[in-house]
């Protein structure tokens, strides 16, 4: 085995379609980042997203630029200078993350002072943006959880989350518009929020309309998404949101996504952590960020059709962890 960088682009077709205000997926497409010492190995996933301008084309040419540099043995530190925040630098900080776990036999979990033994997770599950009466048939198969997560557009959002609430009487609710809304809207649907008991909006308006919800109070509290990708961020959240969804494609990896974690708890805000539809392997990094959150969504393996062997399942209304074998533990 010689020392280096491989990379794989896998396609996974989903169990059903899955639409938000900005189209539709019917399949996913990662990057898979693969580093070796000569003697380990550390595999890192991410997705490249098209709202952040990018592409698998884009995201492996990135990866593949630094394949010299990984030959010679970079770290996940010096990294962090080397790429912008991003799905390019996910899939790299995870599998050096990956190769540190197994160069050291030293699983990520007590690297950073928890268990090794992973916790289940309540994570959220997603009804896609469908007709109202089909958003109420996805969630009655929903009733077993405690949090359930709605996709939104500007059409009639009321009676789709009034549908849902309908069958899902007692579950936390998160809606997510997807930067569809604007804030007349978002004014209008106070009420319906208040009825329906939301218990967050993630990123209702464009992330360049931010400005419009300074001072603005909301009866469910309001989450940064696509206007949150690092701790350099949270400053001009203030008086806007009241949360942020730490996602790793968003932070370049696990290494920011614990900077942004930490200081947003310093700084007051809720946390999330979110995913894009990926893969357990994409999950398992995130799980390192996720067990400290209020909110958790971390369904993107449960719309594969087929995921890793040992991936994550959800059993008795939790999300259960991949196995340690698959990422983050010396094998």
């Amino acid at each position: 085995m010689l020392p280096g960088l491989t990379l794989e682009h896998p396609n996974y077709p989903l169990v059903a379609p899955f639409r938000i205000s900005r189209g539709v997926r019917t399949a996913t497409e990662v990057v898979v980042a693969t580093v070796s010492d000569g003697t380990h190995v550390g595999r890192g996933e991410s997705l490249p997203y098209p709202r952040y301008g990018e592409s698998i084309e884009s995201v492996m040419a990135q990866v593949a630029s630094l394949a010299d540099a990984i030959a010679g043995g970079l770290d996940r530190h010096q990294l962090q200078a080397l790429l912008d925040p991003g799905a390019a630098r996910n899939a790299l900080d995870c599998a050096l993350w990956d190769l540190q776990a197994r160069r050291q036999a030293i699983p990520v979990a007590s690297q950073l002072g928890h268990s090794a033994v992973l916790p289940p997770l309540a994570s959220a599950h997603t009804v896609s943006l469908d007709t109202p009466a089909n958003m109420a048939h996805a969630a009655k198969a929903l009733r077993h959880l405690k949090l359930v997560k709605i996709k939104l557009d500007a059409d009639d959002p009321a009676t789709r989350i009034r549908a849902v609430r309908g069958q899902l009487p007692d579950a936390r609710l998160i809606v997510d518009p997807n930067e569809s809304w604007n804030i007349e809207l978002l004014r209008a649907l106070q009420p319906v929020l208040a009825e329906t008991r939301v218990d967050l909006i993630e990123q209702p308006l464009p992330a360049d309309e931010d400005d419009a919800l300074q001072g603005f109070e909301s009866v469910s509290r309001l989450c940064a998404d696509e206007s949150c990708h690092v701790a350099a961020d949270l400053p001009r959240l203030r008086g806007r949101y009241q949360v942020v969804n730490i996602k790793l494609d968003k932070t370049g990896g696990l290494t920011a996504a614990l900077d942004l974690l930490h200081a947003a708890q310093a700084q007051g805000f809720g946390i999330m952590v979110g995913c894009m539809i990926a893969s357990s392997l994409a999950m398992a990094p995130a799980w390192h960020v996720a067990r400290h959150a209020e909110f958790v969504d971390l369904d993107g393996p449960l719309w594969l059709r087929d995921d890793h062997p040992g991936g994550v399942v959800m059993r008795d209304g939790l999300l259960q962890p991949p196995a340690s074998r698959l990422w983050g533990a010396p094998a």
